[in-house]
């Protein structure tokens, strides 16, 4: 990665950013990218849902925060920009636009907006400037193996004696845990009747000893997924964040706009674009069952991106999304979802081939879009515990 920026790429210490104009603003960060961004680390038709892993992360984003673009949405007071939402959504159009691949950054986007509200200043003070110069990287340690989508029923146990917590249990599904430095972690602390009750909120340094982290193949043949397994961890008990048995309240906190972004159309764009090279390449567009699906696909995307406009005009008005944001969740996942199955239809044999292959003059991998697209309808609250959501809040049922 170039490490030289001129002043028309650089955020500038002290400049208050979300002062410029939208399209001065646009053009600055614009020119950033195209300054900086490595070319062989752009979603393109071979892996259009291209995800950066921990080290490539670090590495990016180490790089952002020296030319003073990190945290978007961090209050300035924290060394974040402070933008407003509109910026912010520039900021992330413009990513997007270039082929910036997806990143897991829960130090920015979870964990750091939980300290500012719920951290002590001693934990402020310790954490925020290490995430912001990626000097901690973390992971997210919640789900369980019988404690996903019902997490409050989780098991991993932290038990106080004197000034530490003893954790020991099993996380899974824990993203890049391989390569984080840290964990934030939801524990059981306490028993009282209602199981949301007793859990609490604790950062967790990876590198103390107990800790085992095993990597997981997923279905697209990569090792993003782990299990990391706790037995006897010795953990400060000023690490705790919040009320002790009171984590709950700390995880479910709705932190920044962080739905919103979850619900970009850009992974279903991505998809789409591949889908009409491949009709070009694969000479399906006189098949008139071909183009009604393919039709059918564009117009639900199309009436997909005008109510996420829609949604994000009100946002910026200050107005409240509430249960819509699990409306476009479920929408914008499974229509990506179909999307991709629709690339591996009309690919034909080449849908069945794992690894690059070549449709005309398009080099592909359909089977690894495919894969890719699946896990769009569990992550961040499954598909079936957004439904739920919808039907008590907009449709008034009960379990």
């Amino acid at each position: 990665m170039d490490e030289s920026a001129s002043p028309d790429t650089t955020a500038n210490a002290g400049e208050d950013i979300n002062l410029l104009a939208d399209e001065d603003f646009r053009l600055r960060f614009r020119a950033f990218l195209h300054a900086h961004y490595p070319l062989d680390m752009r979603q393109d038709y071979l892996r259009p849902f291209r995800r950066m892993n921990g080290a490539e992360t670090r590495a990016w984003m180490s790089l952002v925060h020296q030319h003073g673009w990190r945290a978007p949405e961090w209050p300035r007071e924290y060394g974040g920009l402070g933008l407003s939402f509109r910026k912010q959504r520039i900021y992330n159009e413009e990513m997007e636009r270039i082929g910036v691949a997806r990143m897991i950054d829960n130090g920015v986007t979870q964990l750091g907006p939980t300290l500012m509200k719920y951290g002590s200043a001693a934990q402020k003070q310790q954490y925020l400037p290490r995430i912001l110069a990626c000097d901690d990287y973390w992971a997210q340690g919640y789900s369980e193996p019988n404690a996903g989508s019902d997490l409050a029923s989780l098991k991993t146990r932290a038990d106080r004696q004197g000034d530490h917590f003893v954790v020991n249990g099993q996380k899974i599904w824990t993203t890049l845990a391989m390569e984080a430095t840290h964990c934030y972690a939801l524990v059981r602390t306490g028993n009282y009747d209602k199981k949301q009750k007793g859990i609490s909120f604790l950062l967790i340094d990876l590198t103390l000893p107990g800790v085992d982290i095993r990597p997981i193949r997923h279905i697209a043949g990569e090792e993003e997924l782990c299990e990391v397994f706790f037995s006897d961890v010795k953990v400060p008990t000023e690490n705790l964040v919040g009320p002790l048995d009171d984590g709950w309240t700390v995880a479910k906190a709705l932190l920044g706009h962080e739905r919103i972004w979850l619900a970009s159309p850009n992974l279903a764009i991505k998809a789409m674009m591949l889908a009409q090279q491949l009709v070009v390449e694969t000479g399906s567009s006189d098949d008139q069952g071909v183009m009604d699906r393919l039709g059918q696909l564009l117009a639900d995307l199309h009436d997909y991106r005008q109510w996420y406009e829609a949604i994000c005009q009100r946002v910026e008005a200050d107005e409240e999304v509430g249960a819509e944001a699990s409306a476009l969740k479920v929408y914008i996942t499974e229509l990506t979802q179909r999307i991709t199955e629709f690339s591996v239809d009309i690919g034909d044999e080449l849908g069945a081939i794992t690894g690059p292959v070549e449709a005309g003059s398009t080099t592909t991998d359909l089977y690894w879009q495919l894969a890719m697209s699946r896990p769009g309808t569990i992550y961040a609250g499954c598909n079936e515990v957004q439904r739920d959501i919808l039907a008590k809040s907009v449709l008034g049922l009960t379990p």
